[in-house]
């Protein structure tokens, strides 16, 4: 593999699910990705949680016993490495599967939330908590303070990005040097957008999927994640 020439300074990757698909993560596309004859964009919603909060939360349920048997892949580890070992990095999340959150010490923006933790539907006030169970004792489950129910602290569709996250994400995009954007289809926004930031901002843009994108970049390496990013990483450090 040839490598692009990589400038120095601040480093931005933004991960879609194409780097969980070594850990067998499902990505709940297509056909295979039906469950109960349902697609996804008829549960991840709040129209449908209102209407039937405990379909909703067994989807969710199921969801997670089969995340709790993945593990976190090489692609992962490469880029926990260039966390901790480059100053300046910053790992934009578009997954929910909590996966690179298990390998020290990447600690990345979550975009879309995650599947593991929960929040109160009614607003009580209090904070999201963790629960990494990989299946709950009670459907739907409730908040420890309200008794009201609770819901996954994930962004459905039709909802917007946490705005603390995204303002990190888009500030990271918009003074590194170098920006990746690793297994993501490039085409859900606003996150898709965080490539033509970096972009305008004068940044080198790189793209690593097993298929190109429609995603304006600089530079494209084509392969699986779990191959491509030791040995890019490996050039950063």
């Amino acid at each position: 593999m040839r490598l692009p020439p990589l400038p120095a300074g601040p480093v931005a990757v933004l991960c879609g699910a194409g780097l969980a698909a070594a850990s067998g993560v499902p990505t709940f596309r297509g056909p295979a990705g039906l469950w109960r004859r349902h697609r996804p964009e008829e549960l991840a919603t709040p129209a449908a949680f209102a209407r039937d909060p405990r379909l909703v939360w067994e989807w969710y349920d199921w969801r997670r016993g089969l995340i709790a048997g993945c593990r976190p892949n090489a692609g992962h580890r490469a880029l926990a490495r260039l966390a901790g070992s480059r100053p300046g990095t910053t790992l934009i999340s578009q997954n929910v599967d909590g996966l690179q959150e298990r390998v020290p010490p990447a600690r990345p923006l979550l975009l879309h939330g995650s599947i593991w933790r929960l929040r109160c539907a009614g607003g009580c006030g209090r904070g999201e908590w963790e629960d990494r169970r990989p299946r709950l004792p009670e459907l739907p489950p409730r908040c420890p303070d309200c008794g009201g129910l609770a819901r996954p602290a994930v962004v459905w569709f039709g909802e917007g990005l946490p705005a603390g996250s995204w303002r990190r994400a888009a500030a990271a995009a918009s003074a590194c040097a170098l920006f990746l954007a690793v297994g993501t289809s490039a085409v859900v926004q606003p996150a898709a957008g965080l490539i033509d930031l970096a972009r305008s901002a004068g940044a080198v843009t790189i793209e690593v999927n097993p298929e190109p994108t429609a995603a304006a970049v600089d530079h494209r390496l084509v392969g699986p994640a779990e191959e491509i990013l030791p040995a890019l990483v490996a050039a950063l450090v």
